[in-house]
């Protein structure tokens, strides 16, 4: 069986794809009708109309997110209890020293690693710890009274004491950790700076490998101003520095990391430190920050335990990314004890970054700039024999991209340079970057396809075919045609022809990807739906859903072919049927995949699981997730899995609404980015989509599907009528120039307010209330 039409022609693909680039108008959906007639107006012209934004004021916003706050009434024990701080790159989390009375405010930065490549990534290339800070009271700690502001992105509160009590204020920003501690009646507010060994955390699960060697002790020195700093040489070469000092109630602390420069990082930290004068003129830099951030989206559902989530997931994530920053490893930059200090390749980095793009943040997306800074090492990783013409990955490396992959044929993991360049083809459809497009996602995507290239092979069925490769994780390796990888390398030919036709390039490659989708081998399936791959069965239970891709996320088999939703139901329902090495993003997955289904009541109930504590693996009460280790990649996707019931826009075709849960029956979405850069307004009340407001940013085709009933009415926002065309199953083509915004609705003009919903679901705050 055939899940996936072949390519004969171009027309017939796009008659598939949709608008995967968003060019001319395209043939339409399967299934509709209409798709040739000409536009026309909707609606009748009217006076120019604005939508009625209440979320514009600093009291708006601090109210909406005060109640989204995480809170805290008893002092956290573990990293994945308490408060969280960061800035992209310099981290903190705060809970009780093991086994003291003292307060520990870890100090990790994300660009602090190791520079031997010779031992791997799991010791050579990885993460390595800086130290803590310790807030020593006079007093035993009898009660904290603490907030996690969003709004602030700042700790606040209170530590009561048999001495008395210290009040305390904490935030991070350009790679500053301040702190400020006042303290009361018999209490005083003691700091020590702890420098932690610079070994890798892998070292609670294995011993080093042969030959590593430790890297020096740190050594300390004192400044004239009175600044301290920790200076850590690394075997492999650079230096990490941590500076901090004391100025009445406040602490400031400071870390630089250098390569190859053994001196650089101490010159780094102290910089940092004099740049600031004080807490407070810190803070107004600080929150100056946040509050333009938080402006660019919103977003509102009657759920509160969810909503505050969600809201949670958005602060987590700017604490972690900036673009220009480094990649995300699988904790962040809040760096714990784990066996997985690196940043992973075969998932987790691939879920970190999908939710910045509903939410309208292409700032925060280091993995893009990740692989645009580092295409040399692309290269490098791939066998010599293969360095002319190709790139890849391995399954982990460092900030830098540092990991040899392996050859298929051999049962390597070879597809995931190809997956995580479908996250920057995600930013680029967001914002129709052609320089991000041709820079980076066009040769590098290019080399990643060539190494496949190399490995096919036509079999006696005249089809061609890819020798033993790895599903990410699964125990059994497919003799030929895995999955992950099949659907990788369609989704990356149709790409690359689609790039090189906007990009105006007449790549003699063409004729090659054409061939190789024309003739690449049917995705493997049996009776229960996609299998790993050829002669594999899906048998045993797996956490990944490397074996769907190309349902999720790659929509090449999805919900809009008719002949394909029998399979797709068939491999969901199966995949979660074997049960025992299910984790919480294979609960995300499974919501996002229902979701497209437009079965929202099933997506939100998969979703749920990720929070049920009587799960092995649940949500912990900071919104953090562990497994063996911290891993921040499923409460990050579990927010996508919210955005794909809400807004999706694969394929061409936004979808407003697509799966709201029936028990939501008010939601209000404002500039939600999609596909084509579409801001998005929607309000849904009573269960009802009262209107859509889209605005292009890059005049790029619109194609909406609405989900509203009656007579429609589409005006622009000068109060003229929309050119529009039916498209059919419930999709408006709309003509929609860059900079202006198009109004759909029914019936009279509803009211156009922006504002939050009320909550009908009561949920406690997260964090320890």
């Amino acid at each position: 069986m055939t899940s996936q039409p072949e390519r004969h022609s171009q027309p017939a693909r796009r008659a598939v794809l949709g608008t995967a680039l968003g060019g001319a108008a395209v043939a339409a959906l399967p299934g509709t009708a209409r798709a040739e007639e000409p536009m026309s107006s909707a609606g009748a012209a009217g006076s120019p109309w604005k939508l009625r934004d209440t979320m514009t004021t600093d009291g708006a916003w601090s109210r909406f997110l005060r109640d989204q706050d995480l809170l805290w009434t008893k002092l956290p024990t573990l990293w994945y209890e308490g408060p969280f701080l960061g800035d992209g790159q310099l981290g903190s989390m705060i809970y009780q020293e093991p086994g003291a009375n003292r307060i520990r405010f870890t100090v990790q930065h994300g660009r602090v690693q190791d520079h031997r490549p010779e031992f791997g990534s799991g010791w050579g290339t990885c993460r390595l710890p800086v130290g803590h800070l310790t807030l020593e009271p006079v007093g035993t700690i009898t009660a904290v009274d603490w907030r996690l502001s969003l709004w602030n992105a700042e700790l606040t509160g209170t530590v009561t004491t048999t001495a008395g009590t210290l009040t305390l204020a904490a935030l991070i920003h350009d790679e500053v950790l301040a702190v400020r501690v006042k303290a009361a009646g018999g209490e005083r507010a003691g700091w020590t700076f702890h420098p932690e060994e610079a070994i890798s955390p892998r070292k609670i699960s294995e011993a080093p490998p042969a030959g590593y060697t430790a890297n020096p002790a740190w050594t300390t020195r004192t400044a004239t101003d009175g600044t301290e700093q920790v200076l850590q040489p690394l075997t492999g070469g650079g230096q990490t520095a941590t500076a901090h000092r004391r100025t009445g109630d406040d602490l400031l602390l400071s870390v630089g990391h250098s390569h190859p420069s053994g001196t650089a990082a101490e010159a780094d930290s102290l910089r940092n430190l004099r740049r600031v004068k004080s807490y407070s003129a810190l803070r107004s830099r600080h929150t100056d920050w946040w509050h333009e951030f938080y402006r660019k989206s919103f977003v509102s559902f009657p759920d509160q335990r969810l909503q505050s989530f969600h809201w949670i997931q958005l602060y987590k994530v700017a604490s972690a990314s900036r673009a220009g920053g480094p990649v995300m490893a699988t904790s962040g930059p809040w760096l714990e004890p784990t066996p997985w200090p690196a940043v992973w390749w075969n998932l987790n980095v691939q879920l970190e970054y999908w939710l910045i793009h509903g939410f309208n943040h292409p700032e925060l997306d280091s993995l893009a700039t990740t692989l645009r800074q580092n295409q040399e090492q692309l290269i490098a990783n791939v066998p010599a024999a293969y360095r002319a013409d190709s790139s890849g990955i391995g399954r982990s490396s460092d900030m830098f991209a540092n990991r040899g992959v392996g050859r298929p044929g051999t049962g390597a993991e070879t597809g995931d340079l190809t997956w995580a360049l479908h996250n920057v083809w995600l930013s680029y459809r967001h914002s129709m970057d052609k320089s991000l497009l041709r820079d980076t996602i066009y040769p590098v995507l290019r080399r990643a396809i060539n190494y496949y290239l190399h490995f096919l092979t036509p079999g006696s069925d005249g089809k061609l075919h890819l020798p033993s490769t790895l599903s990410p994780e699964y125990p059994v390796v497919p003799p030929q045609d895995t999955n992950y990888d099949l659907a990788l390398i369609r989704w990356g030919c149709r790409t690359l022809l689609d790039s090189a036709e906007l990009l105006g390039i007449d790549d003699e490659l063409v004729p090659r990807w054409q061939e190789v989708l024309a003739r690449l081998t049917p995705y493997p399936v049996d009776a229960n739906g996609f299998m790993i791959g050829a002669d594999t069965p899906y048998a045993q239970s797996h956490r990944h859903y490397s074996h769907l891709l190309m349902v999720y996320p790659l929509y090449l088999v999805n919900w809009d072919q008719p002949e394909n939703r029998d399979l797709i139901t068939k491999s969901l329902v199966h995949w979660h049927a074997l049960t025992g090495a299910h984790r919480g993003y294979s609960y995300t997955g499974a919501a996002s995949m229902y979701a497209m289904s437009g079965d929202g009541d099933t997506a939100i109930s998969y979703l749920r699981k990720f929070f049920d504590p009587t799960t092995r693996y649940p949500c912990r009460p900071n919104t953090h997730y562990t497994e063996s280790g911290p891993v921040i990649e499923t409460p990050l996707s579990a927010s996508q899995s919210l955005h794909d019931m809400f807004c999706q826009s694969w394929g061409g075709v936004i979808r407003v609404f697509p799966a709201v849960p029936t028990a939501w029956a008010d939601l209000t979405l404002h500039n939600f980015r999609t596909e084509g850069a579409f801001l998005v307004s929607a309000v849904r009340k009573a269960g009802t989509t009262r209107f859509i407001r889209v605005r292009s940013l890059a005049g790029e085709p619109l194609k909406l599907r609405h989900g509203l009933t009656g007579r429609l009415t589409a005006v622009l926002d000068d109060g003229t009528a929309a050119r529009t065309r039916d498209l059919g199953d419930g999709t408006l083509a709309i003509d929609l120039p860059r900079g202006r915004e198009v109004l759909v609705h029914t019936g009279s003009r509803p009211d156009l307010s922006i504002a939050p919903v009320a909550v009908s679901e009561p949920g406690p705050a997260w964090g320890l209330p």
